[in-house]
């Protein structure tokens, strides 16, 4: 058979694996994005099959929600009727709890041992003392070589393998017609799906590896399915897991959309209530966070805590960067992986910081080195033994004061100096780090940003705050930082652009040419917020004494909303920004923080439409102002970007909620690492794609994370939303496909409410949410 047909038969059959980020830079993303241009029943239906997994809420989840009123029992019963079904609620409910499929073995358990065995020797990014050999030959090469020494593959015919992996799949294939080929392929890509989505993440993000180490799915393909013929296996089988979701699958689906329309009337009701106040005198600091959710909860309370702005901003903070480390010179993304980097940051020193950034260096060489030290001795076998019986001591002591005095021991090891006091970021093009980027493409990023929130007016001092996590011992602790910033803190982004707005010659060509005046007076700074704690720390090293006061105030004023900010989210304890602190320093806790969990929204709107609203942390808040957005580019630019950046994230959460054995990451207790990258349950099987069981369930059968889909809600004119999903497939496909839940408050015809249907449809809701009966098709709209 042609290589090429092999090739895009192999490309069809990885569609339904999705891809799977390394724990040191994870990102939560829609392990069926590869689905996404079926509608979303279709794909969970193809999911349920392949993969034997769970796609929807459990019946005790729906119960749960029914018994708290978050499924409005007459939505629920008019989508029930509507398709026939007449029965009680509670008979749907035991109807559901029904086992209704036999749970079968995995088939292929002995081919999943042998292949996970490879692939994680093969995979190593620097775990393993000792490096797997030939691997720069690629993985097909490499197993080539040494498999006959496999005591597992027992006398096999090894002289009979194929030179190469091309030669191996094409012999495999042979006399076959496409189907079946196709569902060969995609039968053994399924048995393994985290493997399969880190294969496919290192070969598009990782090419320095894939240079040095080649492998793909061909090579896989052509390891895993000449290890079932040496082994005499079959290369398919007649019965395969079917889940438990097979039978009730639009019943479950029903109960689903029902939980979503009820989450998405309250959201309207309650946003249509809020009391628009006007601001009675200018602010005396304006804050720009992130849109994460957990900025939800502390932008409430920054504003209470003073006469202070809020505003919502992707956490990228519009800069398409890398960002190089000053103390090892590696470069990591910076910003969404949809979104191709452009430039560089870099740290600058001044002269009179060098005598401090040459104490920095040697702290952190001293540092780097010691931990290299202790991986030598740990790790190498002449010392292994030796060490860990003398250091045995030293370790424990260690280890019950990180047991007992959790908060103490973050408080002492948490403020270090660190180079944000002896530095300022500089941005360079990728292509050439020594180029410094053109005067335009900075002003480009100054007034995207502002464009992008509506901002009129300046307030003296203006905080771009980003956002990164803290925890110990966590080897997910990459998936609670900045999802806008590939999973790393977002104050690199955040200094960068403030460094820039501070620019003279930035501010002239702002108000020459765009009419965008930034007053002398006004200062902006980077700041970052600890979402394990809610501390937020600014970077003022470089702020003028004009500002000192203003600098005192606010930081008083942030502490203060830090203790009502973890009073809240962690109940009424008396210290509760002890207990914080206590979470992110403990080893042993499993859930130093929830992250995302909880979200649902998606808030395109003013912040005078959400500021007196308490949202629980369930919506990702943007701001947007129609009226100074005369065209609708902004709009377009948010609903291009964040609005699928959100989606991502939120089928992340649901689905590694509704299986997460299969989708997310287990538990915890039981997580091995390998490789650098990922973890494994136990001591072997597939690679973990997702979340882990503690970041988004508080027991047994309670979710923390309610699993709905996203519904954004957008203010703004029907006709200018309604034209952006026009110029826009995806975007539309997205919406058609039943991926994203689409609400529009028409900003031009009193703040009506449209849902969208699939079917190209806005249908108008009334102020509790229901539909009045009024429908606005696409194309009239645009006429």
């Amino acid at each position: 058979m042609n290589p090429n047909t092999i090739e895009n038969l192999i490309e069809n059959a990885a569609r339904c694996v999705g891809r799977t980020w390394p724990l040191y830079s994870f990102v939560t993303s829609n392990p069926l994005s590869g689905l996404e241009g079926t509608s979303f029943v279709k794909a969970v239906r193809q999911a349920n099959t392949i993969f034997g997994c769970k796609v929807f809420p459990t019946a005790d989840m729906y119960r749960q929600a029914l018994d708290r009123r978050e499924i409005d029992p007459v939505v629920l019963e008019g989508l029930l009727v509507e398709k026939g079904y007449t029965m009680c609620l509670d008979d749907y409910l035991e109807l559901m709890d029904a086992p209704t499929s036999r749970e079968v073995k995995n088939p292929h358990h002995l081919l999943d041992r042998l292949m996970v065995k490879w692939l994680a020797s093969f995979m190593d990014e620097g775990l393993a003392e000792w490096e797997m050999p030939y691997k720069n030959e690629g993985f097909y090469g490499a197993w080539r070589k040494l498999v006959r020494y496999d005591g597992m593959m027992g006398n096999s015919r090894f002289s009979t393998l194929p030179q190469s992996h091309e030669e191996a799949l094409a012999q495999l294939v042979s006399g076959h017609d496409q189907a079946f080929i196709q569902e060969l392929f995609t039968h053994h890509l399924a048995s393994l799906p985290g493997w399969m989505g880190y294969i496919q993440h290192r070969t598009q993000n990782l090419p320095l590896w894939d240079q040095q180490y080649p492998i793909d799915l061909a090579h896989y393909l052509a390891v895993r399915l000449w290890s079932a013929k040496l082994l005499d296996l079959p290369l398919t089988v007649d019965q395969r897991p079917t889940g438990k979701d097979q039978c009730h699958f639009e019943l479950k689906y029903l109960w689903l959309k029902a939980w979503e329309i009820s989450w998405q009337n309250t959201l309207i009701r309650d946003l249509g209530t809020t009391t628009k106040k006007k601001r009675e005198k200018n602010p005396e600091v304006q804050m720009v966070f992130c849109i994460d959710t957990r900025s939800e909860s502390i932008r409430r309370h920054v504003e209470a805590s003073g006469n202070y702005e809020t505003f919502g901003y992707a956490g990228f903070f519009g800069i398409a960067m890398d960002y190089e480390s000053p103390g090892n010179g590696h470069v990591h993304k910076a910003c969404p992986p949809i979104v191709p980097s452009s430039y560089v940051v870099r740290e600058t020193v001044t002269q009179a910081k060098k005598e401090a950034k040459k104490d920095f260096d040697r702290r952190y060489g001293l540092r780097v080195f010691w931990n290299y030290f202790l991986k030598r001795m740990k790790n190498m076998l002449p010392s292994t033994f030796g060490f860990v019986e003398g250091a045995g001591f030293l370790y424990g002591m260690n280890l019950v004061s990180r047991t007992l005095l959790p908060a103490t021991f973050y408080r002492r090891y948490s403020h270090k100096k660190n180079h944000e006091s002896i530095s300022e970021p500089e941005l360079v093009a990728c292509q050439d780090q020594g180029q410094q980027i053109p005067l335009e493409n900075k002003v480009a990023i100054v007034k995207s940003a502002f464009d992008l929130m509506g901002w009129e007016r300046f307030a003296p001092l203006v905080l771009f705050v980003g956002h990164g996590s803290q925890s110990a011992n966590n080897p997910y602790g990459s998936s609670l930082d900045c999802g806008a910033c590939a999973a790393s803190p977002g104050r690199h982004n955040a200094r960068m652009l403030a460094r820039l707005a501070n620019e003279k010659e930035v501010r002239k060509i702002l108000n020459e040419q765009f009419r965008l005046e930034i007053p002398e007076t006004t200062l902006f700074l980077g700041a970052e917020h600890n979402t394990t704690t809610d501390e937020i720390v600014v970077f003022d090293a470089h702020a003028p004494e004009s500002h000192a006061k203003a600098l005192y105030l606010i930081r008083a004023n942030l502490a203060r909303a830090q203790r009502s900010a973890t009073r809240e989210r962690l109940g009424a304890y008396e210290n509760s920004v002890a207990r914080a602190q206590r979470n992110a320093g403990h080893w042993g806790e499993t859930r130093p923080e929830w992250g995302l969990a909880k979200n649902a929204g998606f808030v395109i709107a003013p912040r005078a439409v959400t500021e007196d609203l308490d949202l629980d942390g369930r919506c990702f808040l943007h701001s947007y102002d129609w009226k100074l957005d005369k065209n609708g580019t902004a709009l377009e630019a948010i609903m291009q970007g964040p609005m699928v950046v959100t989606q991502w994230i939120n089928n992340h959460y649901y689905f590694a909620t509704v299986d997460n054995e299969k989708f997310g990451g287990g538990t915890k207790t039981t997580h091995n690492i390998t490789g650098k990258f990922g973890v494994v349950q136990g001591n072997g099987g597939d690679l973990k794609m997702g979340l882990p069981w503690e970041s988004l369930f508080q027991g047994e059968s309670y979710p923390h994370h309610k699993p709905l889909r996203l519904s954004v809600v957008i203010q703004a004119p029907l006709d200018r939303v309604t034209l952006i999903l026009f110029k826009n497939d995806h975007l539309k496909s997205l919406l058609d496909h039943g991926w994203i839940n689409m609400i529009v408050m028409d900003a031009e015809n009193g703040m009506v409410s449209y849902r969208y249907d699939k079917h190209r449809i806005w249908r108008a809701m009334d102020q509790m949410g229901t539909s009045k009966g009024i429908s606005l098709k696409i194309e009239e709209i645009l006429v």
